[in-house]
């Protein structure tokens, strides 16, 4: 009898019962021929895995980028092809792809795919594999698959590795806060067996189809921020926290990552206002109470090595948080340092 978390039962479920959302945007500034190049590759990867390229969308957040592209590879590989009229952020055009197949129906899962070529979509069927596994005893359990890099620095760098690590963190010192609060303990037996902390802000992700649609088919909870703290820097926050809060058992597995991105936005956000609203948005959706995220952030600004970067480092860490607090209504000393042990 062959396993329901069986390769060759995976790759099925990946081929018959996924689909896939590529979020698509090309912001002036980005080598547009590089972006295009990568975001064809991608694709052709993503229709190679599946039975019907109507299953894969490209969804274009912000119509004048991207659209263009993305028609002409809609009509060459048949997929499907959506996009907003105005540009808000990677959440919008996830949730816009989800909303399209979901609609469609027969789908088991549902699969987030970035377009800079930095998420292999053969890889796929690892993650429906290990889906797979944790449901072997609960084929009702709800999942939602991260898929982990095995190193931040490398593809991104010291400084935006350093950073989601504190986003990382502080997101699961939240998320347990809330499990306690709310009496129902916080799943990570299939998470956490390779280091303190899940890769929550990886964006390859993939959830059960049922769990899909609680997450991208209610309204938006801006939680009283702004809508580029929700759609634009917190987007895979929210996409964790609302599975989590759904009753989502958390599942990882490691994927590849180029050794260092090809394209990137990052370089033209503003970074310690991003990583402040990867921090505050969950912290405010969980009911997280300010003093608590005061502390955790007094616990995990020692331990990045980016606080050994004097003096850009340590202000860099000091700007988040001071962000981060007066976002939760309380004041910031500038002259506080970031205390450590003695001894290491």
């Amino acid at each position: 009898m062959i396993q329901a978390h069986s390769f060759r039962s995976s790759t099925e479920v990946v081929r018959m019962s996924t689909g896939i959302v590529i979020p698509v945007f090309f912001p002036p500034g980005v080598d547009q021929q590089v972006g295009h190049d990568l975001l064809w590759d991608t694709v052709d990867a993503c229709v190679r895995q599946v039975e019907r390229p109507e299953s894969v969308c490209l969804s274009v957040d912000g119509e004048p980028y991207g659209r263009d592209v993305g028609e002409v590879l809609s009509h060459r590989f048949q997929v499907r092809l959506t996009w907003c009229p105005q540009n808000k952020g990677k959440l919008q055009a996830v949730r816009r792809g989800m909303e399209l197949l979901l609609e469609e129906g027969g789908h088991d899962y549902l699969a987030s795919l970035d377009a800079d070529g930095d998420h292999f979509p053969h890889e796929l069927a690892n993650g429906i594999r290990s889906a797979q596994y944790a449901r072997r005893k609960d084929p009702d359990l709800e999942v939602l698959v991260l898929g982990r890099r095995i190193s931040r620095h490398r593809p991104m760098g010291l400084m935006r590795g350093e950073m989601e690590e504190l986003a990382d963190r502080i997101l699961l010192d939240a998320l347990a806060y809330s499990a306690t609060v709310r009496g129902c303990p916080l799943r990570l037996e299939y998470a956490t067996v390779l280091e303190e902390f899940p890769d929550f802000h990886s964006g390859f992700k993939m959830l059960t189809r049922d769990l899909a649609r609680r997450v991208f088919l209610t309204e938006p909870k801006l939680c009283g921020g702004t809508e580029d703290a929700y759609f634009r820097h917190g987007c895979e926050s929210v996409v964790t926290v609302e599975s989590l809060l759904a009753g989502a058992c958390l599942v990882v597995f490691n994927r590849t990552t180029l050794n260092e991105p090809v394209i990137s936005s990052f370089g033209l956000l503003e970074r310690t206002r991003m990583v402040a609203d990867k921090i505050v948005w969950p912290c405010r959706r969980l009911g997280i109470p300010g003093p608590f995220v005061r502390q955790w952030l007094r616990n995990h600004l020692p331990r990045l090595l980016l606080s050994t970067l004097a003096p850009q480092g340590r202000e860099e860490l000091k700007q988040i948080r001071r962000l981060v607090l007066e976002d939760l209504g309380m004041e910031d000393d500038p002259d506080e340092p970031i205390e450590a042990p003695l001894t290491v």
